[in-house]
C-alpha cells in the first residue's frame, strides 16, 4: 500500500457535513486495499498445519473448545514454550534468508486452498521448535510523507482573507462558503484555531476601524440625530457582516471559541464595535444626546419626531450592552428637566382640572412609549416615580387647594373630581383631598341651613346628600377618610344655631323642624308628594347629573332609562333617606315636639296616605332613638284604636236606644285621648250649633258612666265634619273643619242676594284664639284683631280655589268691612269635595309656642342632667361640668355655653349646688 503523497491529500470534501455533529465512527466495508492486506496476511499462516484435536499440542485456538462432560478426562496438555508456538523455516518463500520475513513481497505463487492441502499433509514439518523465535518486520505501512500544515493555514487564510475583504465591501459573490468553512475545519483539527481566531480578530478591528469609525468620525460636527442615523447605518452593515463571517467560521466558534476564554463570534460582534466605536469620547455623547433628542422632538413636538430611528437606537443600545450605563441615565436625566419645568409652566397657567388632565396625558404617553419602544423594566419604573414626583407629589399643594376643589363641586364636575383623585391616589395623595371637601360640604351645607326661604331646607339637604354620596362613591372611590369627612361635615353645618326669627330668639336647630315637617308631607301626600328633582325615577335633579338608585337608596351607576319603583317602595326610599338625615341632628326634642304634633293632626283628622308607611316610620325612630323616644307616639296609635272600640260601644248603644232616630241626629265621632301622651292644644271659644251640642253632651254622659273619675275637654279646633250644601248646579258633600262648618251654618236657608257682614259672622261664631304666652305663664284672654280664627275660616272658604262663599270686594285678604255671601256658581266635578282645612296649617304663633316649648324643656334637662352629675361626682369643676352636661345633653339639644351657665346660677339659687374654692362646684344633699 503507496499512501498518496503531497498536500492535495487534505482536499475538503466537497460536501461539507454539518459543523456540530460529530463523525461517526463505524465498522465499515473494508477496502481493496484492505483486503489485499488481508489476504498478505494470511499467506503468512498458509504454511502452517492446523493441529488435531486431539493432539497432545494444542493451539491457542483450541482454548476455546470445551470438553465434553460426559467424555473422562485426558493427559493434561503440556504447555508450550514461545518458541514452539510459531516457528518459520527458512526455506519460506517469504524470508530473505537472513531470518526477516518480508510481508510485502506479495502473495506466494501457491494457492491458499493448496497451502491449506499440503499444510495438512505435511503436519507439523514447516514448524521448527529448535531455532526460536524469528524476527517480524513489516514494511511501508507507515510512510514518511511532506505535509507542512502551517503552508496549509497559510493558503487557506489567503482565500478567507480574500473573501472577507469581499464581505467588508458588502459583497457576496466570488467565494464559496462550503469550501471556507472546510478549509477552517481542517485548520482548526490541525491545530491552528488559536491563529486563525487572531488573525480574524486583527481582520474585523482594521475593517471598523478604517471603514466604520474613521467616516463616523466626520460626522461628529453634524446634528446629533444624523450622527445616530449613521452610527445605526454602520452598526445593522457590521451585524450583516458577522453574519456571513459567522457562518464561515462556525466550526471555529463551536470547537475552539466556545470552549475557551476568548469571546465567542456573537460576543465578539458587540464587543470590536462597542470598543471602537462607541467607547470613543468624540461619538459617545454624542449619540446618547442624538437618541435623547428624538424623545425631546416627541415631547415638544416642535421637530420632525423619527420613531423609527429611535427605535433603532434603543434596539443597538441593547445589543451593544451599553443600555443601562450610558442611554438610562442620560434618558432619565432630561426627562426630569424637562418634566420639572413642563409641570411648573402647567400648574401656573392652566386650572388644576386642566392640569390632571395634561398631567395624565404625559404620563400615559411616556409609559406607551415605554411599552412601543422596549425601554427595560428599570427604565420604567423610574421614569414612572420621576413622572409621578413632579408632577404629583411636588404639586400637592396646589392640587389640593379648597379653590380648586371648590370650583370642580360648583360645577358637578365629575368626570374632573374622578381624574383628579385618581392621579393623587398614584402617590396615596387622595386622602389630602379631605380638608378641602368638608370646607366645602360644611359651607354649602351651612348656606342651605340658614337660608331665608328655609321651606324647600330638606329637599337642598337630601338633594346634597345623595349628590356626595354618588361623588363618594364614585369619584373618590369609597375613599374611607373622605367618607368620614362628609359624615363630620354634614354633623357639623345641620346642628349649628343660630337665635333669630326662624328660631324665635331660641337655640334650637332648624333642621330638627323641617325634617318632622317634610316627612309630615311624605306621610300625608304619599309619592305624589316627593318632589320630582328626589325620586328614583326622575329624569334629572338640581345638580344635573342623572344616577340611579337601588331600593335602598344606594347610588349606582348612571342608566339612561328611569327605574321602575312601586309607590310604596318609593315612600320608603325616601323615608331612608330623610332617616340619614336625622342621624346628624343632635338637638332631637325639636324634631320629636313638631312630628309628634303633625302625627296628631294625621291621626285625628285621617290624613295619613298609609298606615303602613306610618307604622314604618315609627318603627324606624325605635330603632335610631330607641323605646323612650317612641313612647308617646306609640300610645298616640293606641289611643286610636280604643277609640275606635269606645266609639263603636257608644254607637250600639244609642241603636238600642229606644226613639233613636237616626236622621235627626248627628253622626258623632270622637277620639279620646291621653293628655300627656299628645300634644297640648289651646281652647278656643266658639259657638257650637245646638243639634251638634245634644250630640256632644249625651256621649260624655255615656263615657262618665264607664270612666268614673275622668275628664273630658274638648277641642273643637281639631274637628272636621262632612255637611250637604245645594248650589245652582247641583248639591255637593262638602269636607270641611268644625270652624268652616260653623261658618257656613250661618248661610243656612239664606237667599244668593243676602250678605253677611264680617262683625255678624264673628259675633254669631264668637271665633277668637286665646293666645298662651309661654314666658309668663299664663293665658291671654285678649285677641289680636289682625288674626282671629274668624278671618282664617272665612279666607279658606271664600278666598282659595274652592269658594262656596263669595267675598265683598273680592280680594285674597279679609278685612272687617268685608261682607261674604254664598256662592251660586260654585261647582265641582265629583259630588264629595274637600275644602281645605285651616287645622292643617300651622300659624307663626304655634310655631314659635313650640320652640319656646322645647327650648323651656332643654332647659330643665340641663337642669336635672347637672344635678345628676354633681350627684355622682360630688365635687366638680367648671370645665368638667360643663364637657359632662354636653355630653349628657346631646341627643336631645346642646345649649350654648351661657345658657348651661345660667341653669348653674338657677340650681345655685335653689340650693341644688355651691360655689367651691377654685372654681369648683360642691353637691348640697
Amino acid at each position: 500500500m503507496k499512501p498518496a503523497s503531497g498536500p492535495q491529500s487534505a482536499k475538503p470534501d466537497p460536501k461539507p457535513s454539518p459543523p456540530d455533529r460529530k463523525r461517526k465512527r463505524s465498522n465499515h466495508q473494508p477496502s481493496s486495499k484492505d483486503t489485499a492486506k488481508q489476504q498478505t496476511l494470511q499467506s503468512l499462516f498458509a504454511g502452517q498445519q492446523k493441529p488435531h484435536v486431539n493432539a497432545a499440542v494444542a493451539s491457542p485456538s483450541s482454548k476455546r473448545h470445551r470438553q465434553d462432560p460426559r467424555q473422562p478426562p485426558s493427559t493434561p496438555p503440556r504447555t508450550l514454550a514461545t518458541s514452539d508456538m510459531y516457528t518459520f523455516s527458512s526455506r519460506s518463500p517469504m524470508s530473505n534468508g537472513n531470518g526477516v520475513i518480508d510481508l510485502t513481497n506479495g502473495s506466494p505463487k501457491t494457492s491458499p486452498q493448496s497451502k491449506r492441502v499440503n499444510g495438512s499433509m505435511k503436519g507439523r514439518s514447516g514448524i521448527n521448535p529448535h531455532t526460536g523465535a524469528k524476527k517480524l518486520v513489516v514494511k511501508n505501512l507507515k510512510t514518511n510523507t511532506s505535509w507542512d500544515s502551517k503552508a496549509y493555514l497559510e493558503r487557506i487564510w489567503g482565500q478567507l482573507d480574500e473573501a472577507l475583504s469581499i464581505i467588508f465591501k458588502d459583497g457576496h459573490d466570488g467565494f464559496s462558503k462550503e469550501d471556507l468553512y472546510r478549509g477552517v475545519e481542517n485548520v482548526c483539527r490541525q491545530g491552528g484555531a488559536s491563529t486563525l481566531f487572531s488573525r480574524l480578530q486583527s481582520r474585523c478591528a482594521d475593517h471598523v476601524e478604517r471603514d466604520m469609525f474613521d467616516g463616523l468620525k466626520e460626522k461628529v460636527n453634524t446634528d446629533s440625530v444624523t450622527l445616530v442615523k449613521a452610527v445605526i447605518a454602520e452598526w445593522v452593515r457590521w451585524k450583516e457582516q458577522m453574519v456571513t463571517i459567522r457562518a464561515i467560521f462556525f466550526f471555529l466558534d463551536r470547537s475552539y471559541l466556545l470552549s475557551s476564554s476568548k469571546p465567542t463570534l456573537s460576543e465578539f460582534t458587540p464587543d470590536l464595535f462597542r470598543g471602537i466605536v462607541f467607547n470613543d469620547k468624540r461619538l459617545q455623547d454624542p449619540i446618547i444626546a442624538g437618541a435623547c433628542a428624538l424623545v425631546a422632538a416627541d415631547r415638544t413636538r416642535l421637530a420632525r419626531y423619527d420613531a423609527a430611528v429611535f427605535k433603532q437606537a434603543v434596539d443597538m443600545f441593547h445589543e451593544l450592552s451599553i443600555y443601562t450605563s450610558y442611554f438610562e441615565p442620560s434618558f432619565l436625566a432630561q426627562t426630569q428637566t424637562y418634566i420639572a419645568d413642563y409641570s411648573v409652566d402647567m400648574i401656573v397657567e392652566k386650572s388644576v382640572a386642566e392640569y390632571v388632565a395634561l398631567a395624565n396625558e404625559t404620563i400615559a404617553k411616556e409609559m406607551s412609549r415605554c411599552e412601543d419602544f422596549a425601554l427595560d423594566a428599570s427604565t420604567r419604573r423610574d421614569l414612572l416615580s420621576l413622572l409621578e414626583d413632579h408632577l404629583i407629589e411636588q404639586k400637592e399643594t396646589d392640587l389640593t387647594e379648597y379653590e380648586a376643589l371648590a370650583s370642580m363641586l360648583d360645577n358637578n364636575a365629575t368626570a374632573d373630581i374622578t381624574a383628579l383623585y385618581a392621579l393623587l391616589t398614584r402617590r396615596r395623595l387622595g386622602s389630602k383631598l379631605r380638608p378641602a371637601f368638608e370646607k366645602w360640604v360644611d359651607e354649602t351645607g351651612t348656606s342651605i341651613v340658614f337660608a331665608i326661604d328655609a321651606d324647600d331646607m330638606i329637599i337642598h339637604l337630601l338633594s346634597l346628600k345623595r349628590r356626595m354620596d354618588f361623588t363618594w362613591q364614585t369619584c373618590f372611590q369609597r375613599d374611607e377618610a373622605i367618607g368620614h369627612g362628609l359624615r363630620e361635615s354634614f354633623a357639623i353645618f345641620m346642628n349649628k344655631t343660630k337665635k333669630g326669627e326662624a328660631t324665635w330668639g331660641t337655640d334650637n336647630t332648624k333642621v330638627g323642624e323641617m325634617i318632622a315637617k317634610y316627612v309630615d308631607q311624605l306621610l300625608r301626600g304619599g309619592v305624589k308628594a316627593i318632589p320630582d328633582v328626589l325620586t328614583a325615577r326622575r329624569a334629572s335633579s338640581i345638580t344635573g347629573q342623572r344616577p340611579s338608585f337601588v331600593a335602598n337608596g344606594q347610588a349606582a351607576e348612571e342608566d339612561n332609562e328611569d327605574i321602575k319603583v312601586d309607590e310604596d317602595e318609593e315612600v320608603n326610599i325616601q323615608l331612608d333617606q330623610v332617616l340619614d338625615l336625622f342621624r346628624f341632628v343632635q338637638g332631637k326634642a325639636v324634631f320629636e315636639a313638631f312630628y309628634k304634633k303633625d302625627l296628631a293632626r294625621r291621626l285625628l283628622m285621617g290624613r295619613s296616605a298609609s298606615a303602613d308607611a306610618e307604622r314604618s316610620m315609627l318603627a324606624r325612630l325605635k330603632t335610631e332613638c330607641g323605646s323612650g323616644f317612641t313612647q308617646n307616639l306609640e300610645q298616640m296609635f293606641k289611643d286610636v284604636e280604643l277609640a275606635r272600640e269606645e266609639m263603636q260601644s257608644y254607637k250600639q248603644r244609642l241603636e238600642d236606644r229606644i226613639g233613636y232616630e237616626k236622621g235627626r241626629n248627628v253622626d258623632l265621632s270622637v277620639n279620646i285621648l291621653s293628655a300627656a301622651a299628645w300634644p297640648s292644644y289651646p281652647d278656643i271659644p266658639v259657638i257650637i250649633p245646638a243639634n251638634v251640642k245634644r250630640a256632644i253632651d249625651d256621649f260624655e254622659l255615656h263615657y262618665k258612666s264607664k270612666h268614673s273619675g275622668r275628664k273630658l275637654d274638648w277641642k273643637h279646633a281639631l274637628a272636621h265634619c262632612q255637611m250637604r250644601a245645594t248650589f245652582n248646579k247641583g248639591s255637593k258633600e262638602l269636607v270641611v273643619s268644625s270652624f268652616q262648618a260653623i261658618v257656613l251654618l250661618q248661610f243656612h236657608n239664606l237667599s244668593y242676594d243676602e250678605h253677611l257682614s264680617y262683625q255678624h259672622i264673628l259675633s254669631e261664631t264668637g271665633l277668637r284664639k286665646l293666645y298662651y304666652d309661654a314666658f309668663e305663664h299664663k293665658l291671654l284672654t285678649n285677641y289680636y284683631p289682625a288674626e282671629p280664627e274668624v278671618k282664617r275660616t272665612l279666607q279658606s272658604l271664600a278666598c282659595a280655589k274652592l269658594r262656596p262663599l263669595i267675598k265683598h270686594p273680592k280680594g285674597k285678604e279679609v278685612n272687617e268691612t268685608d261682607t261674604f255671601a254664598v256662592n251660586p256658581s260654585f261647582e265641582h266635578p265629583k259630588y264629595r269635595v274637600k275644602i281645605n282645612q285651616v287645622q292643617l296649617k300651622e300659624t307663626k304663633q304655634e310655631n314659635k309656642e313650640t320652640h319656646i316649648r322645647v327650648a323651656e324643656d332643654r332647659g330643665f334637662e340641663c337642669q336635672a342632667a347637672i344635678v345628676r352629675i354633681l350627684k355622682s361626682r360630688k365635687t366638680i369643676s367648671h370645665q368638667e361640668l360643663v364637657a359632662e352636661v354636653i355630653k349628657a345633653t346631646m341627643s336631645r339639644g346642646v345649649l350654648g355655653m351661657a345658657d348651661i351657665k345660667k341653669n348653674i346660677d338657677r340650681l345655685i339659687e335653689k340650693d341644688y349646688m355651691e360655689r367651691g374654692e377654685g372654681n369648683m362646684y360642691d353637691y348640697i344633699a
